[in-house]
């Protein structure tokens, strides 16, 4: 898979984005009504990407600036949003090669802690941000108060080279 930094305006972002809606409506009854603009993910405040198998697009993810707030965000923190891969294209690791990539470009970045709002009812997400060391935090946004809502963070560390 190849990872292009597309923005949120793209219109390969934009129908990822609607497939991602479709998927939450399966799920939950309704689309995330979250608010999110495409200059929410400019740089350097944020960042979209789109990974590209044989040229089309089977997954996206992006993150964007978070700063400190009453639900417990924390100053340089960044969200998780739009994470994605299509239903054909899952069980191939896309998924963790975009969480990582999206991990990478947050520290470049200056972030040190990603965050993330997901739901109970998407039980293959907790287990893979779970297996990629994030863990539960005190819930914030949008849903902070929906009892199926799952919110994750993980400290970011840049990797240091050895100094001997």
């Amino acid at each position: 898979m190849e990872i292009r930094t597309t923005g949120f305006g793209h219109p390969d972002a934009q129908s990822l984005a609607e497939e991602v809606q479709q998927e939450y409506v399966r799920r939950y009854g309704d689309g995330d009504r979250t608010a999110i603009h495409p200059d929410h993910f400019d740089p350097p405040a944020g960042l979209f990407v789109i990974g590209y198998q044989d040229g089309r697009p089977v997954a996206c993810g992006g993150w964007r600036a978070k700063e400190r707030d009453a639900d417990g965000l924390r100053d340089r923190d960044a969200e998780l949003k739009r994470m994605f891969v299509v239903p054909d294209a899952r069980g191939k690791g896309y998924a963790r090669a975009l969480l990582r990539h999206l991990e990478a470009t947050a520290i470049a970045a200056g972030r040190t802690r990603l965050v993330l709002e997901t739901g109970t009812l998407q039980p293959e997400a907790i287990a893979l941000y779970a297996s990629e060391g994030y863990a539960e935090i005190r819930k914030f946004g949008y849903y902070k108060d929906h009892e199926l809502s799952v919110c994750m963070g993980k400290e970011l560390v840049a990797e240091t080279a050895d100094v001997l």
